[in-house]
């Protein structure tokens, strides 16, 4: 580093790369974001990729963004807006600037900002720094393609493989912005092309030529800060995808009960990277189908639980409308299955590639007749490790369908992941029908907790036919008495409402807040930064975040009466607001509500928040 430059340490810094969908914007910010987790920073990320399978080049629509927040300490959102922005064309600059602080330092590629350029962009004229009102001492502007052009003229690539690095040039400008040790991007990549190495070295040419380009220019827009986390845990990190995290939960949920994995699974954004996942671990007794449809994901999955597998089925919110009479089959098969839902933006195709949290009535109600189902909701990108694990351990020791809750937000997004030791979670039980029971067992014989036993096929003395019409409780035969029927729903109804599920946890002010702020699922760490917004600026809150919905936490009255105003924040028109003034009585909360297909903006929720203190 320059003897003339100062190194500046920041506790956190929020960058956003920005540019054409086929620009490898997500790319290098997994990177970056993999660099940071790697040095022991906190980190979250958040993807942004357009709706459009592939819109024109250089246009409005196909613009994709990677944001990635980094702090010093634990930090619980992407950011609401960038200290750094990364704009690869005129269009990025044009729809990613409003993401950016006032005082952001802006990289753009100045070879992408001719007329036509502008002109798809919308720009009236040239000086678009003018037009959009921006600094130009904020602005790095170089002409980023011809560099990477001259740095690899001699390398016999043709010209659409080099334009391919020039992510790699803005990552490794960012890289000197930071102080980042760059051997962690060339071990990532040459990993990433093991078997194209020509192409890793490019990238790994490409990268070091823009940590150059910023160690030589010391651009007075510019300077080198430093993020140092002091208070590290030891351990090996990765920075995890949620839909990654989701994935090693359920391999480890099957490890722990000595079962096979089994995914039946259909190809939906934004779920498909947890079949992907799934696929390539065959080693560790995972089996994955990529079924014709929907319906035959389920019912395939059914099937493998009937075998003594764990199973699972994921999808997105159309896909649980296909499942759902293959899941109601479960039901009254009692049979544990995982169904993960990774929420989108709908409804109908809707915004594929976005996030909401708008399929929670549909989880808990969605299916013909009384047909109860636990409903868990993941807090994070690796919680979704734990909540996964949880469901399966459910599923599996309740002989039930289980909904795991996700959403795009946390299946693209990721943070530093912490690898756990197996060893510390709890065992996993299915109930197999004891041997005792020879001779005198049927298909609907229960446990204590009015769990049905799991009679897997292959017991000598066990053989049992199971179906989707209505069974005697006492012969496991087909029956249409309606005194059974009742019963037979009223036991089902037990079974899930005696699931033992945590206490639900009250953060900040637990004992004398002002303000109790609940939400469920995702919106975890955007709901917890608002209450530490709140509470530095001297105000009583207190933050309540439901993982289990159904069943509920046995003390959710009792916490959600205790406070003079409640507020329920969530990513709906009232979904979860709704369900919990059904549940607790006499409970009427204030209500923070938007489906924008994108995350909360923290600043947003605080000033809402302040209006009802």
């Amino acid at each position: 580093m320059a003897n003339n430059l100062q190194i500046k340490n920041l506790d956190n810094v929020v960058v956003r790369f920005s540019g054409d969908s086929g620009d490898g914007m997500q790319l290098a910010g997994n990177i970056f974001s993999t660099i940071s987790a790697t040095v022991g920073n906190s980190i979250s990320t958040f993807p942004d990729y357009p709706a459009d399978i592939r819109a024109p080049q250089g246009s409005l629509t196909g613009v994709s963004g990677f944001q990635v927040h980094i702090g010093a300490e634990k930090v619980f959102t992407p950011g609401d807006k960038c200290d750094v922005l990364v704009a690869m064309n005129a269009a990025a600059l044009k729809t990613q600037y409003k993401y950016s602080k006032p005082n952001a330092t802006i990289i753009i590629d100045t070879d992408s900002f001719k007329q036509a350029d502008l002109q798809k962009a919308q720009f009236n004229s040239e000086d678009y720094l003018a037009e959009m009102n921006i600094d130009p001492d904020r602005v790095v502007a170089c002409p980023l393609t011809t560099m990477v052009k001259d740095c690899l003229k001699d390398s016999g690539m043709d010209v659409k493989s080099i334009l391919k690095c020039r992510n790699m040039f803005a990552l490794g400008l960012v890289c000197w912005l930071f102080d980042r040790d760059l051997q962690i991007a060339f071990n990532f990549l040459k990993e990433k092309f093991a078997k194209k190495p020509g192409v890793a070295e490019a990238n790994i040419k490409v990268i070091q030529a823009g940590y150059d380009y910023g160690h030589n220019t010391h651009s007075s827009a510019m300077n080198v800060y430093r993020i140092e986390t002091e208070n590290k845990v030891p351990g090996r990190y990765m920075d995890i995808t949620g839909n990654k995290a989701t994935a090693y939960g359920l391999i480890a949920a099957a490890e722990k009960a000595g079962l096979r994995l089994y995914l039946g699974s259909y190809p939906i954004t934004p779920a498909t990277d947890v079949l992907h996942e799934l696929s390539k671990h065959k080693s560790l007794g995972v089996t994955t189908v990529q079924c014709e449809d929907e319906i035959a994901g389920c019912a395939s999955a059914i099937g493998a639980s009937f075998a003594g597998a764990l199973a699972a089925t994921s999808t997105s919110g159309p896909g649980i409308c296909l499942k759902s009479e293959a899941m109601n089959l479960a039901v009254i098969l009692e049979l544990p299955l995982v169904v993960l839902d990774v929420q989108r933006g709908g409804p109908a195709t809707g915004l594929p590639t976005k996030s909401e949290q708008t399929d929670l009535l549909q989880a808990l109600y969605g299916r013909n007749g009384e047909s109860p189902m636990p409903v868990l909701a993941a807090l994070s990108p690796t919680d979704c490790f734990d909540a996964a694990y949880e469901a399966s351990k459910i599923a599996l020791e309740h002989m039930t369908p289980v909904v795991l809750l996700t959403d795009a937000y946390l299946g693209n997004g990721s943070a530093a992941f912490k690898l756990p030791n197996l060893s510390d979670y709890p065992a996993i039980n299915p109930p197999y029908v004891p041997e005792e029971l020879l001779g005198k067992w049927t298909p609907y014989m229960r446990n204590k907790d009015m769990v049905r036993y799991w009679a897997v096929p292959g017991r000598k003395g066990f053989t049992h036919i199971l179906g989707g019409l209505e069974k005697d409780d006492k012969t496991g035969a087909i029956s249409t008495n309606p005194e059974n029927h009742d019963l037979m729903c009223r036991k089902r109804q037990e079974k899930i409402a005696k699931i033992q599920v945590p206490d639900l946890q009250v953060e900040g002010d637990k004992d004398d807040a002002e303000l109790l702020i609940v939400g469920f699922g995702s919106t975890y760490g955007h709901l917890h930064a608002a209450m530490d917004e709140m509470r530095k600026a001297g105000k009583k809150v207190a933050l309540a975040q439901f993982k289990y919905i159904n069943p509920l936490p046995k003390n959710t009255s009792e916490v959600l009466t205790k406070y003079k105003k409640v507020v329920v924040a969530e990513q709906n028109l009232g979904q979860f607001a709704g369900y919990l003034r059904m549940k607790v009585d006499n409970f009427v909360p204030f209500q923070f509500n938007e489906v924008k297909g994108q995350p909360f903006n923290v600043s947003e929720l605080v000033e809402a928040f302040n209006k009802i203190y």
